[in-house]
């Protein structure tokens, strides 16, 4: 019986500490207060109740948000930005913190009270940084006003031929990776911090231009090779302006290695830019008035100054009829779709062409890279000339035994043209570049009762060919 009765006890003892034990960890668990020494971020939240604890933390985080942030410039000469965290697009969390004290009232007893248990003293504050809104408003518009755009280097040629160069000139731009360090580690880690402005120097990258000093240097466009010089005489004023419109749009060309000077393209561009005038052109091998008379001076001003530096002619003729400012065997003419003058660029390097007309003279000159004791002369040399082709035409008012002549005529000539090479002003290599063909023109003479020809005809051409001009 005693022994049941020490046993009925032992029972009620155990349940009774069960009981209070239970009743304790409750207690212990459902404490509305933090622990006793809780920091977030360096402030004191122990013993605070859980609500006025987590109220406390967010005011700090929002008025930490409004922090002033000062971004400043290397350059004294550049105003500092002013801003604060939250227009920098920074703010701050404390979620593992708020997570914990969440968890103070989570629903099991057991995960409180090891919660409670084991609840960390310090909880940090983590910054956190949207860099889309930094660079919202500093992005490319902003980083062009404030710090320009990058320079190109410049190329130029000065008025004694000599080649200069303007520097290119960068430019500034943010170096946003760089921005993120820099302004992670100036950020402040907790609330303890001073008031004062975060101050963060702004790091930079430079910005180069496409076009340098070195890159325009390395195209070889290093000084005149050449220049050649044609007069325009008493030129009329529309052959003047028609020489002037082709010159221009060959002055300033760029020749890349190995590409082709196409005159074509030229007077394409010469017609769509300036349009041409009313000149003297070459119809049929006559001389008749027609649009953009005199365009083939400029062709065979540069084929010239081409022929001086060895350049490789890949297409050219001359014209039916000598001219009067060149030699002949040594003209280039043109024909809208059937002549073409052309060059190919076999230096390699680049080549810089200019072309002005000034006093009443053209000059074209070439600017490079070439041997400076190697130079090239042209001889050219009429090795048969051609007679006058006679039309004998019937003028009955005229008297018996009396002739009239309508056209006197002109010889024509076979030249060929010889281009010599010379090494330190020694000829090293004589090559014919040329077998030319001027026609003769006709001679035409009226008589009484004369025949309609003593000479065969030549068939006249179904579509005209006009050289030294435009066509349709």
């Amino acid at each position: 019986m005693k022994k049941i009765h020490l046993s009925v006890i032992w029972i009620w003892s155990g349940v009774l500490a069960l009981a209070v034990l239970w009743g304790g960890l409750h207690l212990y668990a459902d404490r509305q207060t933090l622990p006793e020494g809780v920091r977030v971020g360096g402030v004191n939240v122990g013993g605070m109740h859980k609500t006025d604890a987590l109220r406390l933390v967010e005011k700090k985080l929002d008025a930490l948000k409004q922090r002033p942030l000062l971004l400043t410039d290397s350059d004294s000469s550049a105003q500092d930005i002013k801003l604060t965290l939250a227009e920098a697009g920074i703010s701050y969390k404390a979620d593992a913190f708020r997570n914990a004290v969440k968890a103070l009232s989570a629903k099991h007893l057991w995960t409180r009270v090891q919660t409670r248990f084991s609840f960390e003293k310090e909880w940090s504050i983590t910054p956190f940084q949207l860099e889309k809104i930094l660079k919202s408003k500093f992005g490319a518009d902003w980083e062009e006003q404030r710090y320009g755009m990058p320079i190109n280097a410049v190329r130029q040629i000065d008025a004694n031929d000599q080649v200069r160069y303007i520097p290119e000139r960068s430019a500034r731009r943010l170096d946003w990776p760089k921005l993120d360090v820099v302004m992670n580690q100036a950020l402040p880690k907790d609330f303890t911090a001073s008031e004062e402005p975060i101050r963060v120097e702004l790091p930079f990258y430079q910005l180069e231009p496409k076009i340098t000093v070195d890159s325009l240097r390395s195209e070889g466009i290093e000084r005149k090779i050449t220049q050649f010089s044609t007069s325009l005489g008493s030129s009329s004023e529309g052959r003047v302006y028609n020489v002037n419109s082709a010159a221009s749009t060959v002055d300033g060309l760029i020749l890349k290695p190995g590409h082709i000077f196409d005159y074509g393209q030229v007077i394409a561009k010469a017609e769509r830019t300036h349009g041409f005038r009313e000149a003297p052109v070459i119809v049929n091998g006559r001389l008749e008035s027609g649009i953009g008379g005199g365009i083939c001076q400029v062709s065979s001003t540069v084929y010239n100054a081409a022929l001086r530096v060895g350049l490789d002619i890949v297409e050219r003729r001359n014209h039916s009829l000598p001219v009067s400012y060149l030699p002949k065997g040594q003209d280039a003419t043109f024909a809208t779709g059937s002549i073409n003058f052309r060059f190919r660029n076999n230096t390699g390097k680049h080549l810089l062409l200019r072309a002005v007309v000034q006093n009443r003279t053209l000059t074209v000159k070439i600017f490079g890279t070439f041997p400076s004791n190697i130079s090239y002369e042209l001889e050219s040399h009429t090795v048969r000339v051609l007679p006058i082709p006679v039309k004998r035409i019937r003028n009955d008012s005229l008297s018996p035994g009396f002739y009239q002549v309508i056209r006197q005529g002109k010889e024509g000539y076979v030249v060929e043209t010889f281009r010599i090479k010379k090494v330190d002003g020694k000829p090293v290599e004589r090559t014919r570049i040329s077998r030319d063909t001027y026609r003769a023109q006709q001679r035409i003479i009226a008589s009484y009762g004369g025949s309609t020809s003593s000479e065969p005809q030549t068939r006249e051409l179904e579509k005209p060919i006009v050289e030294d001009g435009i066509s349709e």
